[in-house]
């Protein structure tokens, strides 16, 4: 191998067959043409950074302001109200025209304020790697930015530092390594020098670090491999930037019915206006007819409503935790029918904690829980006291800082190790006191090759040697067993180990992290450390389900919502937690690795089956997440997804619904998500879930109350222009009630609380609209009512009252106006009665109604309102129609509902 300081002219060779992780150290030296010793030349520096760029993420364009703004006017129905708008100017309609225009501007204003926060994962991503690292170049240590790392740098790494680039390890001292943020792990992993199959997986890469990982403990020397976008983290940040984010169930379908009313609305306009036409009526009052429809047929309101009934449910969702980032996201929790989440920390309480101790004797339940009781010593048996006296000496972690109660705050080390501290501080064995007594000599720090540790204590002429790990390499070195109820040690022959090699598997069986424990006596420090050893017996430990979680995953049940354990843990693991949490009936469920994900381009039909039933994915890297979501996606599924890692963000821009964790995810996820749980509760995703159900049933009562009173607008205005009667109502005026008199009602009936049982049902079916057949039938029966209505109170006031035809129009206008608002109590659910109903106990509700009445007044009575609308006052004579003919529709309502519930 050539010195990288005489080889500037060279290229190295990237183009190996073999990925760095399965090929020798040496052979990854040699291809990239550095030197162990003395790294880069500065000159072979400055060539390769031209060549492979800086050692950063690629920025990405932030979405601007005006971004934000634009995107509010992508709705079909503010295209229509807009091409209304255009209209209306140049038919020199300037009033019809500037009203139409302030509804857009105020619907424009609030969708922009509310989705100011937007997503900006990469800005997050990005922030990783702002320091410097220590590296070899012209055979002197040296300290350079990271940003200025290269392929073929060597790298010298130490405990807490941040992995720069992703390294092929070439020196390892006792490497363990954080890499949760990555690959979802939950412990620290160790790391190795020998090569690994070329299609291991990222998580089980264990001769690489990569970038954006933690040195949790030793020392380490790599050399670069990969930088910027080239690196794990890189392709991660890639397919979060490329991710293509669905829209949601609310604009699909918005979009849907605001063409379908385009359609309608076009339909209707070119028919009546020829039928006037053709009538002889003149041009321009087609032209204020036409724009009279189309300002009818378009509910104004329905944007604002729409905008203001989410950004309320954001806000409640906040009171519950959710803090929301997009408002579209608010419902579409509601059609969610898949939750994928994480293990560590969602389901589980992310605190290791010792279950269960098996020893030669007996095996004793512990539960280590400071808000317990305290434990009493004198029922601890006297061995296990023994094995946890051990784990504690065998530690290098440590426990800081007691709280008022006595129990500590702070801890540093292996989770693990934390965890039998704290067991052995909870029954009196703290490590200070003991080490007082038996001072440590000598360590023997965990080695990923023997995955054991030992440390030598100094007992009066002897050594005490406590030594933990892998069940399978200690019980490999024991040769005695400590005694049973007889007290006496006895060999540790092949069949009783064969008997402890099943118990500490039936143990992981049961979702424990399981450690061997076993000691000597020792004449010397020097003496081999894994030799003739005592089992003293197995400690399991294990991450304890939330309480929260598991109601949390029966409601989702019973709400028709799949729970998907999606996970980067083992498999025995994750499915135990799966039975703890009640995710899954037994702890013999299926689970697919992340392994079996890979392709889903060439899944057969049976495998997407099999991949849409399962409840367990383990060892799942980021890329295969991300395939996951589409396959459920492709399949019509509404997919939620969970995540607090780096590793998480392009699953969770993918995902309907991105969910990230505030109290332990990292920036790029949070910036990724649509929802950020601030208590990273399952229960908080249940809760939004449930809002999110309610918005969408409030959304289609607002949705249905603007149609059937807009459509009886059109029936009215059109049935007069055909007949060659007078207009029931004036552009403005329709504009008036449709701002007004819809908005105020309808933005009520979209922030009532809702159904209370609206968890009892199963999700919306993705495909449905938000008005299903029944619906729009609904509405051609509610329409042709109220505009009969309308066009009765008309024929009263001109036939019967003799009024000219201002004050007509007027009783039409207001009785259109007030049959809006009783109509209102008309969209109570099926079932409830009259007084004791959801739109009853809404106060918004009577809150509008009482509004309106009074915009409805100043219309007719306020001077300059009623001129420009136009409407003037009435008599009782005229108010006494107006009042019977809009109540008709009100009885009729109860009426049929009433008929209802006597058949339910």
């Amino acid at each position: 191998m050539s010195d990288a300081s005489n080889s500037a002219n060279t290229t190295p060779a990237f183009s190996d067959n073999l990925p760095r992780h399965a090929r020798s150290a040496d052979d990854v030296l040699e291809s990239l043409d550095v030197s162990r010793q003395r790294g880069l030349s500065s000159k072979e520096v400055r060539r390769r950074r031209k060549k492979y760029g800086r050692n950063q993420l690629r920025e990405t364009q932030r979405r601007s302001a005006w971004r934000i703004l634009l995107d509010q006017f992508k709705s079909v129905v503010l295209i229509v109200l807009a091409v209304a708008a255009v209209l209306a100017f140049a038919f020199t309609q300037f009033a019809e025209g500037v009203a139409v225009t302030a509804v857009l501007l105020l619907n424009a204003l609030i969708g922009f304020f509310s989705e100011w926060r937007a997503v900006r994962s990469m800005e997050a991503l990005r922030k990783i790697g702002t320091s410097r690292v220590r590296l070899l170049r012209d055979g002197r240590q040296r300290q350079v930015a990271i940003d200025a790392l290269v392929p073929g740098d060597i790298v010298l790494e130490e405990g807490g530092d941040i992995v720069p680039a992703d390294l092929r390890l070439i020196e390892a001292n006792n490497v363990r390594v954080e890499e949760a943020a990555l690959t979802g792990e939950s412990v620290a992993v160790d790391k190795r020098l020998e090569p690994v199959e070329p299609d291991t997986p990222v998580a089980d890469r264990s001769n690489m670090l990569f970038k954006g990982t933690t040195i949790a403990e030793g020392s380490a020397v790599g050399v670069v491999v990969a930088t910027g976008m080239q690196t794990e983290l890189g392709r991660i940040a890639e397919m979060a930037e490329t991710a293509e984010k669905e829209t949601t169930p609310l604009q699909r379908r918005l979009n849907r019915l605001g063409q379908r009313l385009a359609l309608i609305t076009l339909g209707i306009v070119v028919v009546v206006a020829a039928a006037g036409l053709a009538a002889g009526r003149p041009t321009l009052l087609m032209i204020e007819t036409a724009i009279a429809l189309g300002l009818a047929a378009i509910p104004e309101g329905l944007p604002i409503v729409a905008t203001i009934a989410l950004a309320r449910g954001m806000w409640l969702m906040a009171q519950r935790q959710a803090l929301i980032n997009r408002l579209p996201a608010v419902e579409t929790l509601g059609a969610t029918g898949y939750i994928f989440t994480d293990k560590t920390g969602t389901l589980t309480e992310n605190r290791m904690t010792l279950r269960r101790v098996a020893t030669p004797r007996d095996n004793q339940e512990l539960a280590i829980d400071r808000n317990g009781v305290e434990p009493d010593e004198s029922e601890l048996d006297p061995l296990v006291r023994r094995v946890l006296e051990v784990g504690v000496l065998c530690s290098n972690a440590s426990l800081d800082d007691e709280d008022a109660d006595g129990w500590p705050e702070q801890s540093q080390g292996d989770p693990t190790e934390v965890a039998l501290l704290h067991a052995g501080f909870a029954y009196g064995l703290r490590r200070e006191a003991l080490v007082e007594q038996k001072d440590e000599a000598r360590e023997v720090a965990f080695d990923p090759d023997v995955m054991m540790m030992a440390t030598f204590h100094r007992l009066d002429d002897v050594y005490d040697v406590a030594v933990k790990g892998a069940p399978q390499a200690v019980l490999e070195v024991c040769t005695t067993i400590a005694g049973d109820d007889s007290g006496e040690d006895r060999p540790f022959d092949e069949d009783q180990r064969d008997q402890w090699l099943e118990k500490a598997e039936n143990m992981a069986g049961d979702g424990l992290r399981v450690l061997a424990v076993a000691d000597k006596r020792a004449a010397a420090t020097d003496e081999e450390p894994y030799a003739d050893l005592r089992l003293l017996g197995l400690v399991g430990l294990y991450d304890p389900p939330r309480k929260d979680a598991i109601d949390a995953i029966a409601a989702c049940q019973q709400a028709g919502i799949r729970v998907i354990m999606v996970t980067g843990d083992q498999p025995a693991t994750a499915r135990a937690i799966g039975a703890q949490t009640g995710l899954v009936e037994q702890d013999g469920v299926e689970v697919i690795h992340g392994r079996d994900l890979q392709h889903p381009e060439q899944f057969t039909d049976e495998r997407r089956r099999q991949v849409l039933r399962t409840r367990i994915f383990a060892r799942v890297s980021p890329e295969q997440k991300l395939h996951l979501v589409d396959v459920f996606q492709q399949a019509g599924r509404i997919v939620a997804m969970t995540g607090d890692g780096i590793n998480d963000a392009p699953a969770l821009r993918k995902a309907d619904i991105g969910v990230a964790m505030g109290l332990r995810g990292t920036d790029a996820a949070k910036e990724a998500a649509d929802m950020v749980l601030k208590d990273d509760a399952l229960s908080s995703i249940v809760a939004a879930v449930a809002q999110g159900r309610v918005i969408f049933g409030n959304i289609r009562k607002s949705v249905m109350f603007m149609l059937c009173t807009n459509v009886a607008e059109i029936l009215a205005v059109s049935l007069a222009t055909v007949a060659n009667a007078p207009l029931p109502l004036r552009p403005l005026q329709i504009l008036y009630l449709n701002v007004i008199t819809d908005v105020f009602p309808a933005l009520a009936l979209g922030v009532g609380k809702g159904y209370s049982g609206v968890m009892n049902r199963p999700p919306r079916d993705p495909k449905e609209p938000v008005l299903t057949h029944g619906h729009w039938a609904a509405i051609g029966g509610w329409s042709t009512l109220i505009a009969a209505c309308v066009l009765g109170a008309l024929a009263l006031a001109v036939v019967w009252l003799q009024l000219a035809t201002t004050a007509a129009v007027t009783v039409s206008f207001l009785t259109l106006g007030f049959g809006k608002l009783w109509f209102t109590f008309n969209l109570r659910d099926p079932g409830t009665t009259i007084f004791n109903n959801d739109v009853v106990r809404n106060p918004w509700v009577w809150g509008a109604i009482v509004l309106c009445i009074g915009l409805l007044l100043l219309a007719v009575y306020l001077p300059g309102l009623s001129d420009v609308l136009p409407a003037v006052p009435l008599g009782w004579r005229g108010w006494s129609v107006v009042i019977g003919m809009s109540l008709v529709p009100l009885v009729v309502g109860q009426t049929l509902r009433a008929f209802q519930a006597v058949r339910q």
